[in-house]
């Protein structure tokens, strides 16, 4: 018996949560048992109320602690209600209710550990050019870091597995959309993109305010979890930067000093050591992250095993 659980992260919705709850299907193929659960993360507003009304399960956050807080709490309380595969989509009825379908198929077919929902990013008339131009930046670099194929990195509109919930965490207050894609590169989750299809806006994101701050605080999280995920990988590559920068600056010197003019360009070979010093160092500590990187795995291993004790019982 499958059983499905739709998370929604909510906050001050109340005009937009009952439509979002009447367009969710109530078979959908494939599974058995349909629930829905509603994270009111702090509102002030009726929508855990009309939430309850409609017959969600509702778990109250208080205070407000943000988009992240409320998809890891509801992650949580998920696999406690014994959800075999959770979907997670947007409280605005951003995304298409319909396509849950879509997006649950590969992991019934056990050909995907987590499946996004990829948006035709291009065909949104609401989305700028400036904004389309950085969504589809994004997606290639976070593709590139994350060493899968997703084709719409931000998109909330997902599917996860239990044993992909099980090994995931959320340590940013942001967002979760980048975050759980490089962990899913790095622990071996085969993350699959289907296409969706969206509805017309019902209001104006309430997570980028600024299109900029969007993507400074994107790319803050996004280097912080490369740097706890591939710590050898990120380190290693900036220590070769140096000593590429130091043999160069030191084969400049070597130049000059074959031709007799050694003694003006001291400060090539000063400047070169710094870089090669640097290089040795980095590389000291993308070998040490590697090691802290193995001790987490075993703990997140631990952590695993723990939760599913807890889930047993």
């Amino acid at each position: 018996m499958t059983k499905l659980i739709i998370q929604i992260p909510s906050f001050n919705e109340g005009e937009n949560i009952l439509q979002t709850l009447e367009c969710i299907p109530k078979n959908i193929k494939g599974v058995d048992e349909v629930e829905v659960l509603v994270i009111n993360d702090g509102s002030t507003d009726d929508t855990a109320e009309i939430a309850e009304k409609w017959g969600a399960f509702v778990i109250n956050v208080k205070p407000n602690k943000g988009l992240a807080n409320a998809f890891r709490v509801g992650l949580n309380e998920s696999l406690k209600l014994g959800a075999d595969i959770i979907v997670n989509t947007d409280a605005d009825n951003q995304y298409k209710a319909s396509d849950i379908e879509t997006i649950i198929k590969p992991i019934i077919a056990n050909e995907a550990d987590i499946v996004v929902g990829a948006r035709d990013i291009l065909s949104i008339k609401e989305f700028s050019f400036v904004k389309k131009v950085l969504q589809k930046l994004g997606t290639f670099v976070l593709r590139l870091l994350s060493s899968t194929n997703v084709e719409d990195a931000p998109s909330g509109f997902r599917a996860f597995s239990k044993a992909a919930a099980l090994k995931l965490n959320v340590f940013d207050n942001y967002t979760y959309t980048m975050e759980t894609l490089i962990q899913a590169g790095a622990k071996g989750l085969k993350v699959v993109s289907v296409p969706i299809g969206v509805n017309p806006p019902t209001r104006k994101s309430k997570l980028v305010k600024n299109i900029f701050d969007y993507v400074f605080k994107s790319m803050k999280t996004t280097i912080r979890m490369f740097i706890v995920y591939r710590p050898f990988r990120f380190f290693a590559f900036i220590s070769g930067m140096c000593a590429i920068m130091g043999a160069l600056i030191v084969l400049r010197f070597l130049y000059y000093y074959s031709q007799g003019f050694g003694n003006g360009h001291i400060q090539s070979l000063i400047f070169g050591a710094v870089f090669l010093i640097s290089s040795v160092q980095l590389l000291i500590v993308a070998v040490l992250g590697d090691l802290l990187s193995i001790n987490r795995k075993l703990i997140e291993d631990v952590q695993i095993r723990v939760k599913k004790i807890e889930l047993d019982k």
